[in-house]
């Protein structure tokens, strides 16, 4: 059992296979957060407390004269709003006659063989063959029949510890919800800084690191969405941690909603991190006999830097929150026309790109945006999800059927949450979009929102969808969402519970997706919103890839999908060789290279190829060849970010290495060329230090290539790119 409760000591202390996470019931029945950290033997890590008095820090009112005793200086499992903690709080309510106070206390514990799993919400689940048990601490208000149970998942051989919570109301009152975290980690001691993952549409998940500093740091999105400007994945590193040293504790948010991560450093120099849902948006009514399930919360925490964490994500990404037939199933190489034609296209332009696709060995055509309704731009048609078979010629079903046979697969684009005001829904339903009585909507790409809080207004585009679905051979479902939501008003809530519709909106988008993963489990579905603007955990529970970002630019990539890779695997970042010079920077980068960053993704085309050489044809083959060649290393081995493209190098590399040190692949992109250019090399990791390795008929030490390095080649054209394949002898 991977959960020890000891009674004597009211100690809970959860492990797995590198960490030891500890807990404490006092004398007073206030939770205690002792210790997270690396993995030793039974100890009560409470002698760390100090009973060290600190001015105007109030005491519990059971504490009498015990005036070192202060829940503002205690590290707390979970602290609540107004009851002397004046750090952020995990939990805040606000009760029928006004008053926020809260104070919460141990009421009981269980412990479950198994993982816990939450109703209509995303979860790391447990494959067969993982040990996982659950934990369940309630806590109790002093004051009411106010209850919070704490969820604890402990996936022992994945290393991970996940949390979420459950608030029941059983008193006779009615009560607010005005903030619920998901997690929150006290640090009685350290210095640490907070790496987040920032960036804009076009640009996301830049990796950024400040010192954690007295006050209050946050990332968050009030969006409506996890957003392209801020990721739900944060990690708290020792200062001066790196790859391969330091300890670093990362936390992944199970939610594609609003989110909040603060670190809070206080004047005793404690450090807390909590995150959950965003507050700003969220009012929630608990009517009693009522309950609340929050998101869940995901914790990595590793004492051999960065290296070691992301390996427990991509393991866990992969095999325990992505889930159906694509999760390990190697992914088909597509062609998606969007850059090639925009919306300017017709059934047999699409037939002959799909031919010509067919010819350099892709395997999957994708027809985005402009194939539905009245929709030759972004102005119109969203909603009406009929096929314009004027437009294409024919029926999709026929359009399906020929791509079929020219041995491709066939996939189509939606935007099954947004509705244009030119279409027949908006006109028949114009109470169904988000905007607020009496005030002109907030427009975004010239489009509104759908209220997918609503029942009805979900069961009419799933509806919609599937008769598309169903109509033609279709293997592929690309799902986008191209703004942000404001306006915030259903037309369906009263007042009172206004503030709970951007959360009932995510578990709507849920609910259609678990429903359309269950009609069509032979469907592989990507997300997609702008591009990164949703690249999270909680999505890659209903689709295991996301476009990574509308950037396709190479060189721009190599930071983007260098942040990306930090929490998330190769498997799930969609990324595809585009046109060049590039729609989006103007940059012109060799084929070969726009390839090679591909690779580091679920790899594809975004083109015409019709626009293309000959020659650059072959070497669109030769590369394809490559990927399903280099698949199984590429997307399922261990991921190591050899370099920084934030570094002011010449070269930026990354490998990937079999589990086994049997074989790596090695990618590096020339950033910067130069006359008379210094020799750079690069350290590998992950091989076996005494074995010997072959490239291309020589002969290396695995020690000398990961302690000495592999000489970097001169690059002859701008950006030039280079794998290098090693095989243990």
């Amino acid at each position: 059992m991977s959960i020890i409760f000891n009674e004597k000591e009211s100690l809970f202390s959860l492990y797995t296979r590198n960490s030891l996470y500890q807990m404490k019931a006092d004398n007073y029945g206030v939770l205690l957060h002792t210790y997270y950290g690396k993995k030793t033997e039974h100890m009560d890590y409470s002698y760390l407390l100090c009973e060290r008095e600190h001015s105007f820090a109030g005491s519990p009112y059971e504490a009498g004269n015990e005036r070192w005793y202060s829940l503002e200086t205690l590290p707390q499992e979970y602290p609540s709003y107004g009851a002397g903690d004046f750090r952020r709080s995990a939990l805040q309510i606000c009760r029928a006659n006004g008053a926020s106070a809260l104070e919460l206390r141990f009421a009981g514990y269980e412990i479950k063989e198994g993982k816990y799993n939450i109703p209509g919400l995303p979860a790391v689940y447990a494959e067969e063959g993982n040990q996982a048990d659950t934990l369940i601490v309630t806590l109790k208000d002093t004051a009411s029949d106010l209850y919070v149970h704490l969820y604890y998942g402990v996936l022992e051989d994945l290393d991970v510890i996940t949390r979420a919570v459950r608030v029941e109301n059983r008193s006779g009152e009615e009560i607010y919800l005005e903030r619920v975290m998901s997690t929150c980690l006290d640090f009685m001691y350290g210095a640490y800084d907070l790496v987040t993952f920032y960036g804009r549409h076009e640009m996301e998940r830049l990796f950024s690191r400040t010192a954690v500093h007295h006050g209050v740091q946050s990332v968050g999105s009030t969006r409506g969405a996890s957003s392209h400007h801020y990721n739900p994945f944060v990690i708290l590193a020792e200062q001066g941690a790196g790859e391969k040293s330091g300890e670093c504790y990362g936390i992944s948010f199970l939610y594609s909603g609003d989110f909040l991560a603060e670190a809070d450093h206080d004047q005793v120099k404690q450090t807390r991190l909590v995150m959950g849902i965003h507050p700003d948006n969220f009012h929630y009514l608990l009517k009693p006999g009522e309950e609340f399930w929050s998101p869940e919360a995901a914790m990595v925490y590793s004492s051999q830097g960065f290296e070691e964490m992301t390996h427990a994500y991509h393991k866990a990404v992969r095999n325990n929150i992505c889930r159906g037939k694509f999760k390990n199933a190697r992914r088909p190489v597509l062609l998606n026309n969007w850059e090639g034609t925009y919306f300017t296209f017709t059934g047999e332009k699409l037939l002959q790109m799909a031919s010509e696709a067919a010819d350099m060995g892709v395997e999957l055509f994708v027809l985005d945006d402009g194939w539905f309704g009245k929709r030759d731009d972004d102005c119109s048609g969203l909603g009406d999800w009929y096929v314009n078979e004027k437009k294409l010629g024919c029926t999709l079903g026929e359009l399906s059927e020929k791509i079929n046979g020219m041995g491709l697969k066939f996939g189509l684009w939606f935007e099954p949450e947004c509705i244009s005001e030119d279409s027949d829904l908006y006109k028949e339903h114009p109470d169904w979009a988000f905007q607020v009585p009496g005030k002109s909507p907030m427009r975004g790409r010239y489009q509104l929102v759908l209220d997918f809080s609503r029942e009805e207004v979900r069961n009419y585009i799933y509806d919609q969808m599937c008769k598309v679905l169903d109509s033609a051979h279709i293997e592929y479902l690309k799902w986008d969402f191209n703004r942000s939501i404001c306006d915030v008003y259903s037309a369906s809530l009263p007042a009172a519970r206004q503030g709970e519709v951007l959360h009932r909106y995510v578990l709507g988008l849920y609910d259609i997706l678990e429903r359309l993963n269950q009609r069509y489990p032979d469907m592989l579905i990507e997300g997609c919103s702008g591009g990164g603007g949703r690249f999270d955990a909680g999505m890659l529970y209903y689709t295991p890839q996301i476009w990574c970002s509308d950037d396709t630019d190479a060189i721009e990539r190599l930071k983007i999908q260098y942040g990306t890779s930090f929490c998330y695997p190769v498997s799930t970042m969609g990324a595809h060789v585009s046109a060049c010079p590039n729609h989006q920077t103007g940059r012109i980068t060799p084929i070969g290279t726009r390839a090679t960053v591909a690779m580091s993704g679920t790899f594809g085309y975004e083109l015409d190829p019709a626009k293309i050489s000959q020659e650059e044809k072959e070497e669109i083959r030769g590369q394809i060849e490559n990927f399903k060649k280099y698949y199984e290393l590429i997307q399922h081995g261990d991921y190591y970010r050899l370099t920084s493209p934030f570094d002011n190098s010449c070269y930026h590399a990354w490998e990937s290495a079999a589990t086994d040190g049997s074989e790596a692949l090695v990618s590096v992109v020339a950033n910067h060329t130069y006359p008379n250019m210094a020799q750079e090399t690069i350290k590998l990791r992950g091989l076996t230090p005494e074995a010997y390795y072959e490239m291309n008929g020589k002969s290396y030490l695995g020690a000398a290539l990961m302690y000495a390095g592999f000489p970097m080649p001169k690059p002859t054209v701008e950006y030039e790119s280079f794998q290098f394949h090693f095989v243990k002898r």
